[in-house]
């Protein structure tokens, strides 16, 4: 029997790998002769280098990058041929600030747009970029600055003629404006740790910046699908480097030739951290039920709600692997969260 484990990282407790090497675990202690085969997994986010890494290989290039504060902080991305894979969260991600840092009015997209930057140098012609886990709500103008920087010292965005041959895709499955009731600002940048007070000029600050760029270039990409993502970088990315926006998880499926590798199993487990309405709406293991060719899909998650809703949009199975009253700072414990998902999958295989 071949079962195939795609878990998206438990935001805050697990990593992909952590998590699909605890299904595993269980899958195999109640069928010891199972073919698992485990891919880690992203829409974009945490742990979209690490995905792209294992299932593409290539050479991982370390460089030291300013961080949301400009600070120097040590940044990795993926080189394979002429493709450079780069994650926001490496150099511009909430995580890299304490709660006590974060703040949207000040974070920059500047060590993103570093690490650009210095794949284009290294000969990269094709840049991934995956967005998410920002602590940024800058509109990537941080981002565009460190290309200036970079490729223009006399500091005109016209004369960054080094990118012309370059191709940018973005992944991001956000389909948000840059600006408006449901922009970057309003919708995100209060979980990056904006106040209430700070999302009015935030917005207005994005606005602005799209008014001037429209005007410079003759068109408007504020409002197209991604703009919004990781605080707007997605929208400099598209306005400025005329990038193709894709779904996070449908590009890396494509590259690991997903298709290929379910149609003889027997069975997809994939999993989230909190599963709820909100996984219908374009979420990772939306992105798995989706291309499973017909093998039954298992969704597990450390919080479910809606499962009527789940179980409706074609999941075979949905679980909780949290037993009922157990402390949310439990089960956000490493160790805990492995054994419960261990365990979850042991007593599913078990059944079957």
């Amino acid at each position: 029997m071949k079962v195939v484990i795609a878990i998206d990282s438990f935001k805050g407790c697990l990593t992909s790998t952590e998590a699909n090497m605890a299904a595993a675990e269980g899958v195999r202690r109640a069928c010891p002769d199972a073919d698992i085969v485990q891919l880690p997994v992203s829409d974009g986010g945490e742990g979209f280098l690490e995905a792209f890494t294992t299932v593409v290989g290539g050479q991982v290039v370390e460089t030291v990058v300013r961080d949301p504060l400009m600070r120097p902080v040590t940044a990795k991305y993926l080189l394979h041929d002429a493709t450079a894979v780069i994650e926001t969260a490496q150099a511009s991600g909430l995580t890299l600030l304490t709660e006590e840092e974060r703040n949207p009015m000040v974070a920059t997209s500047y060590g993103t747009g570093q690490l650009v930057a210095d794949a284009v140098r290294r000969g990269a012609r094709h840049v991934i970029v995956g967005l998410g886990g920002s602590a940024t709500s800058d509109a990537g103008m941080g981002m565009l600055r460190a290309l200036i920087d970079a490729f223009a010292p006399r500091g005109s965005w016209d004369d960054v003629s080094a990118l012309k041959p370059v191709r940018f895709t973005i992944a991001s499955d956000v389909k948000n404006p840059l600006y408006g009731a449901h922009g970057a600002a309003r919708v995100f940048a209060p979980q990056k740790g904006a106040t209430p007070e700070q999302l009015a000029p935030l917005d207005a600050r994005a606005r602005k910046f799209a008014d001037i760029s429209a005007r410079h270039f003759g068109y408007d990409r504020s409002q197209s699908e991604g703009a919004g993502a990781a605080g707007g970088l997605g929208y400099a990315f598209l306005q400025y480097l005329d990038a193709k926006c894709l779904s996070g998880i449908h590009l890396l499926l494509d590259a690991i030739r997903f298709k290929e590798l379910v149609k003889d199993a027997a069975f997809i487990i994939t999993g989230e951290g909190a599963a709820d309405r909100q996984t219908l709406m374009g979420k990772l293991p939306m992105g798995i039920l989706r291309r499973a060719h017909g093998v039954p899909v298992v969704l597990i998650a450390g919080q479910v709600s809606d499962s009527a809703q789940l179980t409706a949009a074609g999941f075979s199975q949905v679980l909780c692997i949290n037993p009922p009253r157990l402390p949310r700072a439990e089960a956000l414990r490493k160790a805990v969260a492995m054994q419960n998902i261990s365990q979850t999958c042991q007593r599913l295989f078990s059944l079957s």
